[in-house]
């Protein structure tokens, strides 16, 4: 855990619909969290669930028919989410940054990599000199594990790890305050996963640079984020430093996703989640797992849970969780 209480990023009730003739879909419905400095922060759910959807409303990149509803960003103390366009076209790029999914999609085939690194950089630094580029660039591909050569190299020459790469040197080209790695290391295999995974976690250290990491691989988490976040159907429902997390899950859906990981050591079924969500156009009264829950009752069907501080940095949203400390304001 990251002994840090200076926050990088604070997210407060962000809301992300997409509109449909029968209605709003809610995919994000009021998510909060903050990140500190220097801290690598994981977003974990099913798929479908709103933690890329959550990661692009924070970016403002949310495309039609998605609209942002709602919610309050600030980034180093900047409340961007009430700047113009332009002006947050300004802080995305040398505040937050992205490390998108696909970095097949990413890239430009028709120019090589060196161009694309010095064509974002060129942008937003008008006046550095040719020599000093050439060194920055050289310098991220360094940094990223990649030889000099594929500064020269065209996207369809590099490999699928290597191309990521190529997106994790970009997307720290400006020196971020914050990076947001969406899926970085999905549709690799699990080699190439780990490299990809360890060059993050080299470059956040390095730089100390807060991060958003977004994935479903529950090993790779506990290998590489300080706290995790649990994102239910548009809602975070857990919030852990990331040995309590596994040692001590509290919500009933986190206890059922580490269920689910298969283990070498010990052969047992693996655990499902029960029934079916909610339509994500009416979400339930009350709770937002309770369909799904085999622990629900009354209280859970009626009323939204409050947040609960449980042990040092550990919330939970659940009405089944006696407060170890008090509700969260």
């Amino acid at each position: 855990m990251v002994n840090n209480t200076e926050k990088t990023l604070q997210v407060k009730d962000l809301k992300v619909h997409y509109e449909t003739p029968t209605g709003d879909v809610k995919a994000v419905d009021g998510v909060s969290f903050d990140v500190y400095r220097g801290e690598c922060l994981g977003v974990v759910g099913e798929s479908g669930c709103g933690k890329s959807t959550a990661a692009y409303g924070i970016l403002r990149l949310v495309q039609h028919p998605g609209k942002i509803v709602d919610g309050k960003i600030d980034v180093d103390g900047i409340t961007v989410s009430q700047l113009n366009e332009e002006e947050f076209r300004k802080i995305r790029a040398t505040k937050l940054s992205l490390i998108p999914q696909g970095a097949m999609n990413s890239l430009n085939p028709t120019m090589n990599i060196g161009a694309q690194i010095k064509d974002l950089i060129v942008t937003h630094e008008k006046s550095i000199k040719s020599t000093d580029l050439s060194h920055r660039i050289d310098g991220l591909l360094r940094k990223v594990g990649l030889p000099l050569r594929v500064v020269k190299m065209f996207p369809h020459e590099l490999s699928g790890g290597m191309k990521q790469r190529v997106c994790i040197a970009i997307g720290i080209a400006l020196n971020p305050s914050l990076v947001i790695a969406d899926e970085s290391t999905s549709a690799l295999d699990v080699v190439v996963q780990r490299i990809v995974a360890q060059t993050l976690k080299n470059v956040q250290r390095e730089m100390g640079v807060s991060m958003v990491m977004i994935g479903h691989d529950m090993g790779l988490m506990a290998q590489m984020v300080d706290r995790i976040a649990v994102m239910y159907a548009g809602n975070i429902v857990e919030i852990s430093p990331i040995k309590e997390f596994f040692s001590n899950p509290r919500h009933p859906y986190s206890k059922v996703l580490i269920d689910s990981i298969p283990s070498l050591k010990e052969r047992k079924p693996l655990k499902l989640v029960e029934g079916i969500t909610h339509d994500p156009r009416n979400p339930p009264p009350g709770c937002i797992y309770q369909l799904r829950c085999p622990l629900a009752n009354e209280t859970c069907r009626t009323k939204s849970p409050l947040w609960r501080n449980l042990k040092e940095g550990h919330q939970v949203a659940c009405h089944l969780i006696e407060d170890e400390d008090h509700v969260a304001a």
